[in-house]
């Protein structure tokens, strides 16, 4: 067994027994066993007998609350496919009525803004709502509790969303793109909405994974991917990185991010932030100090390695 051994008690040791008082390199792990039998040993029969292990690299990371890269939470499971699966029929319903009603009707230009707009206001909500759970709320939340928790973890991680498997980052915005978008379809006929909505609903959905691959390294991405972002139609992994670096309060935009610098610049979410203060007394996460729940942990090479 393994037990802790105050200093008063290990004074009673035989002084050669004293020799794990040492300084420890990093963690120490003490060791307890008691010699029971009658093999040769220099230590009596019976002896308590205490060793110090330093623990490895590997193990003292392991001991950290940090989620690992092979933890069953970041695997896709069937439901989360089932999710995505279900999001992603939802938002190409919209786009195929979409083209079905310009055909029709030979609508073409409309439908086209439609869905440029959508897709640009897509980013802008993005920012809304990375803003709202980053400052506002706790694991405790009605409705958003779960996010948020993921978010407050993700900024002391941000690595640990590179490791999510697909559906498993996607699932819960395929749920709400399905029971928003769906009754929608259901009850209107007209191709500009169409076309507003497919493109919306869809980057809304994907925004985690342009969220991923901006955590990404430019090597390991696809290189259509690294276009994109290069181009500014997907968020840019220097753009985010910024996010991720006190005061922690910009760059909240994960779509294409081409919000980012008009919101900063004119304080828009400060501003917000002081009309919810003023009006009711709450106060972001952004005007403290960052606790260390927020500082990022490194990824080290055996995580890496897993």
């Amino acid at each position: 067994m393994s037990t802790p051994f105050p200093p008063s008690q290990l004074q009673l040791l035989p002084k050669v027994h004293q020799q794990c008082r040492r300084q420890p390199q990093t963690t120490t792990r003490f060791s307890c066993s008691a010699t029971t039998t009658a093999a040769k040993s220099k230590h009596k029969a019976g002896q308590i007998v205490i060793k110090a292990k330093p623990l490895s690299p590997a193990t003292i990371a392991q001991t950290r609350d940090s989620p690992f890269t092979n933890d069953l939470d970041l695997l896709s499971t069937w439901p989360h496919r089932a999710w995505v699966a279900s999001g992603c029929a939802t938002v190409l319903i919209s786009v195929v009525k979409c083209a079905a009603g310009c055909a029709h009707s030979h609508m073409l230009l409309e439908p086209v803004l439609a869905g440029l707009i959508g897709y640009v206001l897509a980013d802008l909500g993005s920012g809304v709502y990375h803003w709202g759970i980053d400052n506002y709320g706790d694991a405790s939340t009605p409705v958003f509790g779960s996010q948020i928790e993921a978010f407050q973890g993700h900024h002391k991680w941000p690595w640990i969303i590179t490791r999510r498997q697909f559906a498993n980052n996607l699932h819960t915005l395929a749920r709400a793109v399905t029971f928003t978008v769906l009754p929608l379809e259901l009850a209107l006929d007209d191709p500009v909405v169409y076309g507003f909505v497919g493109v919306c609903s869809g980057c809304i959905m994907f925004s985690q994974q342009f969220h991923a691959w901006a955590h990404g390294t430019k090597s390991r991405l696809p290189p259509l991917v690294v276009a994109l972002q290069d181009a500014g139609l997907l968020v840019s992994r220097s753009q985010h990185a910024a996010h991720h670096r006190a005061p922690y309060n910009n760059n909240y935009c994960i779509v294409s991010g081409v919000w980012n610098r008009f919101l900063d610049d004119n304080k828009v979410f400060e501003a917000l932030e002081m009309i919810l203060f003023f009006k009711l007394g709450v106060r972001p996460r952004s005007w403290s100090e960052p606790s260390f729940g927020w500082i990022e942990e490194v990824e080290t090479s055996s995580q890496n390695a897993v």
